[in-house]
């Protein structure tokens, strides 16, 4: 990666702080299309990461051949210096001009090399996944959605070789399709806000087809590439009294395509989950042309 930190180039946060810049240069999208992809498990083996991110590649990781490693044992560092090999891997992040210095937890893909460090492996893709020290319940259930975007964002800067880590945000900004009133919009309990988490009140705002779910139904949904179905990517404390932010994103459960974004600093006002202004957007909002 080029930087494990990660600095903001734009000002403020939004969309532009929650989701990375990485794009790849032509010549390394092109070496890591022949590469195998090593995914990276964590060093203790009794983390449920480990055994889930393994059926989860096995289900949704079709873009490469692919091992698994451990990170922090011999394997893994004579792994990284070889060239013909990617990796599939976790990493915490921080902000440099966040007040909160909240740590998130992503999920990356970089290229191996002659690197000495691991922060300077080569990044194509990456995604956040949740506050660092979060339970893996909390995310676990959406690692195939994961899986996917990392491999459709490197197919898509692979075809269209004008996206640069300079406007990449933007493209995706500009390309949220905004409208889900044609597909059933998955929520689960801890994706709705305590103070607006009834189905009357968010039927009164947004009249289409929602489902309140299970995180299991939410994975079935993205195992079984349902072409109907949008669910919630929540990143948020989950309950934790920390000061922080909330980002709410709105994804397609067959293809990990972005429909919408929000974010929101915590309060008792605005506790963390979708607002109601998030679902009076969603009511009002109009395909992108």
């Amino acid at each position: 990666m080029k930087k494990l930190i990660v600095i903001l180039v734009l000002a403020g946060f939004g969309f532009n702080s929650f989701a990375q810049k990485a794009v790849g240069t032509p010549k390394d999208i092109e070496r890591f299309m022949n590469t195998t992809t090593y995914i990276v498990l964590e060093k203790n083996p009794l983390l449920e990461y480990n055994q889930i991110i393994k059926e989860t590649v096995e289900k949704h990781w079709t873009i490469t051949p692919y091992e698994f490693v451990t990170f922090s044992t011999d394997d893994f560092e004579k792994a990284r210096f070889d060239t013909s090999k990617s990796f599939l891997i976790m990493h915490k992040v921080f902000f440099e001009k966040d007040k909160t210095k909240a740590k998130y937890s992503y999920l990356y893909v970089v290229l191996g090399g002659d690197f000495e460090y691991v922060r300077q492996m080569p990044e194509l893709a990456s995604i956040p996944v949740s506050y660092d020290g979060v339970e893996e319940e909390s995310y676990s259930y959406k690692l195939g959605m994961l899986c996917q975007f990392l491999q459709t964002h490197i197919k898509l800067t692979k075809e269209n070789e004008k996206l640069s880590s300079k406007n990449i945000l933007k493209y995706y900004y500009k390309n949220l399709t905004a409208d889900v009133k044609d597909k059933t919009l998955y929520i689960t309990k801890s994706d709705l806000a305590k103070n607006f988490k009834s189905m009357a009140e968010i039927k009164a705002v947004y009249p289409y087809p929602v489902k309140l779910v299970t995180k299991e139904d939410v994975q079935a949904a993205i195992d079984a590439k349902d072409e109907s179905v949008v669910f919630v990517h929540k990143v948020g404390p989950e309950g934790s009294k920390r000061k922080a932010r909330c980002y709410n994103t709105i994804v397609g459960a067959a293809d990990a395509q972005l429909y919408y974004f929000s974010y929101h600093m915590i309060s008792d006002k605005k506790p963390e989950g979708l607002q109601k202004k998030d679902w009076k957007k969603l009511g009002k909002a109009k395909k992108k042309k």
